[in-house]
């Protein structure tokens, strides 16, 4: 019998392209195969996200166009996973244009869900865990280059911000035994990949406690910066009020650490930040800051940023803009308020900013980071970083393209070197988004 072809459509952030992995070695062990064809497909997934509105509402236009496929070809099987899974449940079952949902704990069921599924026979299972890392699986990589691997190292959240669903749609935190992660690295390292990037939804958060020791965060990145000086270590997202001395002191240690850290601030306003339930204020932010930079003057940092939270003032707004003035942030994710049904915030405050004052305030965020992103990049005019190669550059084929530790883009004419090279590369000029470059004599 032919093996079944399985097609998946991945939205929002990494975890979930690292859960997309998952699912595909899941399945493949199920005799799927995978194809990047969803007209060939007997199975076509959607792994989902819900942070934000206009994610959902694009899946909802794809799950239209899948709709057709099952029109098309008799018995294409049609699943919706993942966050807007959890979120929605029965309701995306409604339309009957969709056959399965299932939850980021409930991949393992995959299998039975798809032997389930018929026409008028649609299978659900979101239930959450407190104990499902999928830490025995080994993910099938994605990543079309064969360069950069995902790794899982928790899933979850406690933190509960106001604004969020993520506690919702993932569950409680819980950590992974370091002893997968660590077996993961080295899999992936002989495999022929050159940078591994840890995900969390707060990676300062990890705690791993048994009788052999307890493994914090930082004690992770060492063991896993210790795998081959070849490997670079990455990793996302940190919380502010969790990153500690021994992580940014653990970072400097170590060469293959990237000097890079995701540190989303949300507010520059304390007002706001307590009621996000941030857990952290504006001068303990800039604190972190200050102490990333004395230890790591070199170190990139990029933020997320959020205009038109529930009540938020000019006077709120303008310490958002004072204080990205004063970091000047390498780049940004920077979005309007979009309220999001079950969280604290859409129970307790409402969504009183209007559209165009939102937009407004989000158009002035995004004008302030493009200034600053261009003033961090022109200070790199004339220095020299090494890159690690990730394919030829989007808009010119005669060009490579690879990212700085810093995590800041380079591209640069080059005939010599592939993907998965290091080059060092000398920055001759920039734009606000892009470190533009020569190759170094080897």
């Amino acid at each position: 019998m032919p093996k079944k072809k399985l097609y998946i459509e991945t939205y929002g952030c990494q975890m979930n392209v690292s859960d997309t992995e998952v699912v595909f070695s899941i399945l493949g062990k199920e005799g799927y195969d995978r194809t990047e064809s969803m007209d060939e497909a007997d199975v076509i997934l959607a792994n989902t996200c819900s942070v934000r509105d206009n994610a959902e509402q694009r899946i909802r236009g794809r799950i239209e166009v899948f709709a057709q496929q099952k029109k098309r070809r008799e018995g294409v099987l049609v699943g919706i996973v993942g966050c807007m899974a959890e979120r929605l449940k029965e309701q995306l079952l409604e339309s009957g244009k969709v056959d399965l949902v299932a939850g980021p704990d409930a991949y393992r069921t995959l299998p039975d869900l798809l032997k389930a599924a018929a026409p008028g026979v649609p299978q659900i299972n979101v239930l959450l865990s407190r104990e499902e890392t999928y830490g025995d699986i080994s993910p099938v990589r994605i990543d079309k280059g064969g360069v950069s691997a995902f790794i899982s190292i928790m899933r979850g959240c406690n933190n509960v911000c106001s604004y969020c669903v993520v506690p919702y749609t993932r569950g409680a935190e819980r950590s992974r035994d370091p002893r997968t992660i660590v077996r993961e690295a080295c899999e992936v390292f002989s495999q022929g990949y050159k940078e591994v990037t840890l995900l969390g939804q707060n990676v300062d958060s990890y705690f791993w406690k048994s009788s052999d020791g307890n493994v914090d965060f930082a004690d992770l990145l060492a063991m896993v910066a210790a795998v081959d000086p070849k490997l670079r270590v990455r990793f996302a997202t940190s919380n502010p009020q969790d990153i500690s001395d021994k992580c940014i002191d653990t970072m400097a240690a170590w060469p293959n650490i990237c000097h890079q850290i995701h540190l989303p601030v949300q507010s520059g306003s304390n007002r706001m930040l307590e009621k996000m339930r941030r857990r952290y204020t504006r001068e303990w932010y800039l604190d972190r800051v200050a102490r990333i930079r004395a230890v790591m003057p070199d170190c990139g940092l990029s933020t997320d940023v959020i205009a038109g939270f529930c009540s938020e003032t000019e006077e709120d707004h303008r310490d958002t803009l004072s204080l990205m003035q004063e970091v000047c942030f390498d780049s940004a994710f920077m979005f309007q308020y979009s309220e999001r049904p079950g969280t604290l915030a859409a129970r307790k405050y409402p969504d009183d900013v209007p559209l165009e004052v939102k937009t407004r305030r989000l158009n002035e965020i995004i004008a302030l980071q493009g200034e600053c992103s261009l003033r961090s990049n022109r200070a790199d005019i004339g220095k020299t970083f090494e890159v690690l190669v990730e394919g030829p550059s989007k808009k010119n084929p005669d060009e490579l393209c690879g990212r700085a530790p810093s995590g800041k883009m380079c591209v640069w004419p080059d005939s010599a070197h592939r993907p998965g090279d290091y080059v060092f590369v000398k920055v001759k000029d920039c734009t606000s988004a892009t470190l533009l470059c020569e190759a170094q004599q080897d």
